[in-house]
């Protein structure tokens, strides 16, 4: 999952479908995270959901042998029942799952890459055909799938902080806006590192201030001169992405926050629909209405 949003990237129908089975809970670069945010998730999850999780850095290794012993233990514990251990990698677009794999590879079997990364979502489109061995002694095999979306947003801002993190291609959300955001929590977080950056006279609310500073920082010039305001906000929110702006997590996370979202904070959450369910619920309320009707006029027999 997203270690900038830690909740919001929470797959609460995944949650549902996996209900009891072993798992682990890895929050992928986790180097981008604010400072102590990492133990109060790890203490949530354990008191709340009795859950492992493993914060890591899949692109320097950090922490990718506790994830191999975790599913090695398996075996170990029940080799009869467990001769090897398949592991099926799961989780949003873009959080690293193939980095992540290609990570234990290297560290498990001492072998190079297998599975296909890059930096935007949607890059593994099917599940793998074959699995990718990652240990050998005992057998221990990962499968890599495609992202799988929140299959519904619940308001503007959750849509925002995933758009901001890459789970969203960035022309499906609408750089400025997203830029916009951006600018507004780094304002709220007092976080005012792009005033030096982009060679500011002091720190601004004002997007359409920010925008044209930039593309002139970074020569992002259309012809006859005008400014390219979408690669200036593509450019802005990419340097959040890579960390330039520090560690700054989207969430709140602190002691209440986490007791509140793990004690039914949103008590109708478990029940949102997705959007082709939505659909589908109106099309029958809209056929029972109409079937109401025809029976009224005598049109419809049962």
């Amino acid at each position: 999952m997203y270690t900038y949003i830690p909740l919001s990237s929470i797959n609460y129908k995944f949650e549902q479908i996996a209900g009891r089975k072993d798992r682990i809970i890895v929050y992928n670069k986790a180097d981008l995270a604010n400072d102590g945010v990492q133990q109060l998730i790890i203490d949530a999850f354990r008191k709340y959901r009795n859950q492992h999780v493993i914060f890591t850095n899949a692109n320097m290794d950090k922490n990718v042998k506790e994830i191999i012993n975790f599913a090695a233990d398996k075996h170990r514990q029940n080799p009869s029942k467990y001769p090897f251990v398949s592991v099926m990698v799961v989780g949003m677009p873009n959080v690293g799952k193939s980095s992540l794999i290609n990570s234990m590879r290297r560290i498990g079997v001492h072998k190079g890459k297998a599975a296909k990364t890059g930096a935007l979502p949607g890059v593994t489109r099917s599940v793998a055909v074959t699995s990718i061995k990652v240990l050998e002694d005992p057998p221990v095999y990962l499968v890599d799938t495609p992202g799988v979306m929140i299959p519904h947003i619940p308001d503007p801002v959750s849509s925002l902080k995933v758009a901001l993190t890459g789970g969203i291609r960035d022309h499906l959300s609408e750089e400025e806006v997203m830029a916009d955001y951006l600018l507004w929590r780094l304002n709220n977080f007092g976080n005012f590192s792009y005033v030096e950056k982009f060679k500011l006279s002091g720190p601004t609310d004002d997007i359409n201030f920010l925008l044209p500073a930039i593309s002139k920082r970074i020569g992002a010039l259309q012809k006859h001169g005008e400014y390219n305001l979408k690669t200036a906000a593509t450019f802005f929110i990419k340097q959040y992405r890579n960390g330039k702006y520090g560690k700054y997590t989207l969430d709140d996370i602190s002691i209440d926050s986490l007791y509140n979202y793990f004690n039914d904070e949103n008590p109708d959450k478990e029940n949102l629909l997705s959007k082709n369910q939505e659909k589908k619920l109106l099309w029958n309320k809209k056929r029972e209405k109409r079937l109401e009707r025809w029976k009224r006029r005598g049109y419809y027999q049962k």
